[in-house]
């Protein structure tokens, strides 16, 4: 094998500078005074900024522990770190491990440590079927472009962490380096409501995989995802997604989070200062017990209220609020904690456009007591290149089970009725609105839920904030 520059999909590696470790980065003195308001404002700072990313730490150590590509209580895909696993048709309902699944396409997922081991990133020829790869380093920022959108050839595409050097072998399209160690990987496959797609989708999904560089040969590996095996899940509370941040451990986890992702540029000085508290916190019983009462009040105060799609991203009409930069984070931190926090792994904004409301047209709280409508216009539905779909969560922002065993329309959805005029309306409610409307329903719970938009392969209209949701309409 010889040795080739690195060079990254999305073409923006040679813009990126060589980062510091945080040991290198100056802080306060040691031994300086520090008040118990300062370290209570330096904590909380360090509570919003670090959550996505100790939330990122504990996944990849869950997904870690299974000891094969296969799915956890038989509906999430999970794999040891190096590889993937994929599921062979829409992810199960009954599933509470990640808030905010879609049924529009079929899910894979993996984990990785980039410079301890590069990967293989496997795209078969998915014809005209719509596709995306999203590709996220520790801050769940994209670093590859890999998808339907960006013209993606079938082939191999290799991911390397920050610090890897070595050779890359023949057969290798295109190379993308991270920021950070830790990389994760989501594929994403469209599959419509049709019987004969989901038999259809088998063929490409079995070539679906991202694998060590170790194991590469140059040849398309293929395995049959409806035979993989299927681990317990851990007992949960039943309550909502899994706790992935436990405030009392924050501080003490902390450290490795500063160790293992870089700071930006610019980030030096907040590494600091965070540094030089925990520093502190480590010889001085009172400052951790500070920051851990801190990390306590944080999580009720500043966090747990992130959970509401409300108070995420900004407002596009009608009630709808979005987050423009979606994997893009950057120094965006309380954007990139609301979406950790409500609906973690966003796609970057050219590849999806999430777009979400709690409220009807009027202000109140979406619930399952009255009925909503969503009416387009004629002409007026989300303009995509790829596919869109209006999906309803309950409060949890999972999954309600009902008898239509139905949780989204759009694209995907082959019996919808259009009006007259050309326009289409959807119902939202608890009970059946007419046999001659429910090709149009989503059952709703009967307490309070949300209900989500979801743009694949946005046109300008959305991206440039052009096009307006419609309003949630209270019926009764």
């Amino acid at each position: 094998m010889s040795a080739v520059p690195a060079t990254p999909i999305n073409r923006r590696e040679a813009q990126v500078p060589v980062l510091k470790s945080a040991n290198d980065i100056p802080s306060t003195p040691a031994r300086t005074v520090m008040t118990k308001e300062y370290v209570a404002t330096v904590g909380r700072l360090a509570y919003v900024w670090g959550w996505p990313l100790i939330n990122q730490l504990h996944r990849r150590a869950s997904f870690a522990k299974a000891p094969e590509p296969g799915r956890l209580g038989d509906v999430l895909p999970v794999a040891p770190v190096g590889h993937l696993s994929m599921l062979s048709d829409y992810i199960k309902p009954q599933q509470s491990f990640v808030t905010c699944p879609n049924q529009d396409t079929v899910y894979g997922a993996g984990f990785f440590e980039l410079d301890k081991q590069p990967v293989v990133v496997q795209v078969p020829d998915f014809g005209d079927r719509f596709f995306t790869y999203q590709i996220v380093d520790h801050r769940t920022d994209s670093f590859a472009s890999i998808g339907k959108q960006y013209g993606t050839k079938p082939g191999f595409y290799l991911l390397v962490g920050p610090n890897w050097k070595g050779d890359i072998p023949k057969g290798i399209s295109e190379v993308c380096r991270s920021q950070t160690d830790l990389a994760a990987v989501f594929p994403r496959a469209f599959q419509d409501d049709a019987p004969e797609d989901k038999v259809a989708i088998q063929s490409v999904l079995n070539q679906i995989s991202v694998y060590p560089l170790s194991e590469y040969d140059g040849k398309m590996k293929v395995r049959d995802w409806k035979k993989t095996p299927s681990f317990p899940a851990p007992a949960g509370t039943g309550k909502g997604e899994t706790k992935w941040v436990t405030p009392e451990t924050f501080f003490d986890e902390l450290p490795t989070v500063l160790q293992v992702v870089p700071p930006l540029p610019g980030e030096e000085s907040l590494y600091g200062m965070i540094r030089s508290v925990l520093d502190a916190a480590a010889t001085n019983v009172k400052i951790k017990e500070i920051l851990k009462q801190t990390a306590v009040a944080a999580e009720e105060a500043l966090i747990a209220p992130l959970f509401d799609f409300h108070h995420n991203g900004r407002p596009v009409g009608n009630g709808w609020t979005s987050p423009p930069n979606g994997a893009r984070w950057g120094t965006d931190y309380l954007s990139r904690a609301a979406t950790a926090k409500s609906n973690m792994f966003d796609n970057a904004p050219e590849e999806t456009r999430y777009i979400y409301t709690d409220y009807d047209s009027k202000g109140d709280r979406l619930n399952g007591g009255s009925s909503y409508t969503v009416t387009f216009s004629k002409g007026g539905l989300p303009p995509v290149n790829g596919f869109w779909s209006l999906t309803l969560y309950n409060k949890a922002h999972l999954f309600e089970t009902n008898p239509l065993n139905r949780y989204s329309l759009g694209t995907k959805s082959k019996s919808l009725k259009y009006n007259s005029g050309g326009s289409l309306t959807l119902y939202f409610q608890n009970a059946s609105p007419g046999s001659d409307k429910e090709s149009n329903w989503v059952p709703a719970p009967k307490d309070e839920f949300s209900l989500y938009i979801r743009c694949y392969w946005p046109k300008a209209e959305i991206l440039e904030e052009r096009w307006t949701p419609p309003p949630v309409n209270k019926a009764s």
